[in-house]
C-alpha cells in the first residue's frame, strides 16, 4: 500500500482515514464545497512520490462583460508579475481568436513580453495551437524564448478546436482532425535537430538549417542575476518554487536521456491526445474540468501507452513530475464569500466568451450550462479559505501524483482583485504545501 506522507497525513481533517486498499472507483468524483477529498491509496498509474507540489497562475486574459481588450491584457501582465513577486512556480498563458473569452491571439509573443519583465518566474503556453500556425514558425518562437530566457520557457501545444479559425488561417478541418501528429512531430523534429525538411502531406519542404537551435544549453544566469540582486529588481517574498534538480526530469529521448532545449507540453483531452502525448514522451497538460478521477483514468492510460512504447518504470516516474494539472484558484477568509466571488462573475464571461465561438464547417456545438460550470469548478477545486485551497491541491497531489499546477486566479474579472488573490496564494497557500 502507498504510504500517505506525514505533511497529508497532518493536514487531514479530523475523524477522515484512508480507506482500505481495493481497486480505485471510477465513479465521478464528488465534493462538499469546501471540503478537501479524502486520500485513497493511488493507483498503479503513478509511483510514490515526495517532489514538491509546484503552483503557477494560468491566465487567460479574460475579457469580463464590460472591458476593454486593453484592460483584459493589462491584468494578465500585471498578474504575471505579482505571480513572481508572490513566489509562484510559473504563470501559464492561453491563445484565442475572435472570441472574448481570450483576447490573446498568440501566447508565445505574450510570453515573450512577460519574460522581459520579470526574472525567475517560469512562463509557458497553454497553449499554442498547432492547428493554426506553421510548425516550423512555433519552433523559431520558442527557441528564440528558450536560448534568450535562460531556459525558463515552457511549450504547450494542443490541437484546439474545430473553430471559424482554421478557415481564416487556412489550415481547414483537416489540420483539426488528422493533422495534429504530423504538425507535432515537425515541431519536435525542429526544437531537437540541426537541419530539417518537411516530407508529409501537410508541409513539404527541402532541408533547412535551424536558427536559432533550441538544443543548444541554455545560458545559466550569474548568481547575482538568481537572487535578484543589482538592477534585476526587488526580491520575490517567497523564493522560487522550481528547484535546479527539476532539469533532470521532464521529456526524454527513447535511450532515458533528457532532452535539450525547452520543455514540451501536450494537452490532452481524449485517450488520442494521451496515446500521442505518451508515445513521444511528453507531458501531459490536463484541463479545468477534469476531477480527480479524469486525471485517473488519464494517467493510467499514458501509463499503458508510455510501456507499450518500451520505456522504462523509472523514465515514466521522472516525466510524470512534468504533467500539469490546470485548474481554479480562489482564496478567501470564508469558503462561501470566495465561491460567491466565481459565481457572480463566471457566468457572465462564460456566457460571452465561449458562447461566440462558431464553428468552421456549421457543426453543432453544445454549450455546458454556465453556472452549472462554475459550480462545478469550485467543487473540483482550490476556492475556499488558505487551508482548504492547500488541503485540495495536496488531496489531487496525494491521490493521482499530479505535482503541478495552473490555477485560473482571474475568475473574479476585476485587476485589483486577481493580484490580491495571486498575493494570498503565495503569502497564505503555498507556505502550506511544504
Amino acid at each position: 500500500m502507498t504510504k500517505t506522507s506525514a505533511r497529508a497525513e497532518a493536514r487531514r481533517p479530523v475523524g477522515v482515514r484512508p480507506p482500505a486498499p481495493g481497486p480505485v472507483p471510477h465513479a465521478p468524483v464528488t465534493a462538499t464545497p469546501g471540503t478537501p477529498l479524502p486520500v485513497p491509496e493511488r493507483a498503479a498509474a503513478l509511483p510514490a512520490d515526495t517532489a514538491p507540489v509546484r503552483v503557477g497562475a494560468f491566465l487567460l486574459s479574460a475579457q469580463f462583460p464590460g472591458q476593454t481588450h486593453g484592460e483584459a491584457l493589462d491584468r494578465t501582465v500585471r498578474a504575471a508579475v505579482e505571480a513572481e513577486r508572490a513566489g509562484l512556480d510559473s504563470v501559464w498563458l492561453a491563445e484565442h481568436h475572435f472570441v472574448p473569452y481570450g483576447v490573446c491571439p498568440n501566447a508565445a509573443t505574450l510570453a515573450a513580453l512577460l519574460l522581459g519583465r520579470t526574472r525567475r518566474i517560469g512562463v509557458g503556453t497553454a497553449v499554442s495551437v498547432l492547428s493554426t500556425a506553421h510548425p516550423v514558425t512555433l519552433g523559431e518562437q520558442a527557441a528564440l524564448l528558450h536560448l534568450t530566457s535562460d531556459g525558463r520557457f515552457t511549450l504547450g501545444v494542443g490541437r484546439g478546436g474545430p473553430w471559424i479559425d482554421l478557415a481564416v488561417f487556412g489550415g481547414g478541418v483537416d489540420a483539426f482532425e488528422q493533422g495534429f501528429p504530423e504538425r507535432l512531430d515537425l515541431l519536435l523534429r525542429w526544437l531537437r535537430g540541426s537541419r530539417v525538411g518537411g516530407d508529409g502531406p501537410q508541409f513539404d519542404f527541402p532541408e533547412v538549417a535551424v536558427v536559432p537551435r533550441a538544443s543548444e544549453p541554455a545560458r545559466r544566469p550569474e548568481l547575482g542575476s538568481w537572487l535578484g540582486l543589482g538592477d534585476q529588481g526587488a526580491l520575490p517574498r517567497f523564493p522560487r518554487q522550481r528547484k535546479d534538480a527539476d532539469a533532470a526530469d521532464g521529456e526524454l529521448t527513447p535511450a532515458g536521456r533528457p532532452v535539450a532545449g525547452p520543455p514540451v507540453v501536450v494537452a490532452c483531452t481524449s485517450p488520442g491526445g494521451v496515446r500521442l502525448a505518451a508515445e513521444r514522451g511528453l507531458p501531459m497538460l490536463l484541463g479545468m474540468h477534469s476531477g480527480d478521477e479524469d486525471k485517473l483514468r488519464m494517467l493510467e492510460l499514458y501509463r499503458a501507452a508510455w510501456l507499450a512504447a518500451g520505456r522504462s518504470e523509472e523514465q515514466l516516474r521522472r516525466v510524470n513530475r512534468q504533467h500539469v494539472a490546470a485548474g481554479v484558484a480562489q482564496v478567501d477568509d470564508r469558503t462561501s464569500a470566495a465561491r460567491a466571488t466565481l459565481l457572480r462573475s463566471m457566468p457572465g464571461w462564460f456566457e460571452y466568451g465561449l458562447g461566440a465561438h462558431r464553428t468552421v464547417d456549421g457543426r453543432e456545438r453544445k454549450m455546458r450550462d454556465p453556472h452549472e460550470y462554475t459550480e462545478l469548478l469550485c467543487d473540483l477545486h482550490a476556492v475556499g479559505t488558505p487551508k482548504q485551497c492547500a488541503d485540495r491541491l495536496l488531496a489531487t497531489a496525494e491521490r493521482t501524483g499530479i505535482r503541478r499546477f495552473a490555477l485560473l486566479a482571474e475568475g473574479s474579472g476585476d485587476r485589483e482583485a486577481t493580484l490580491q488573490n495571486i498575493a494570498r496564494l503565495g503569502s497564505e497557500v503555498l507556505p502550506q504545501l511544504g
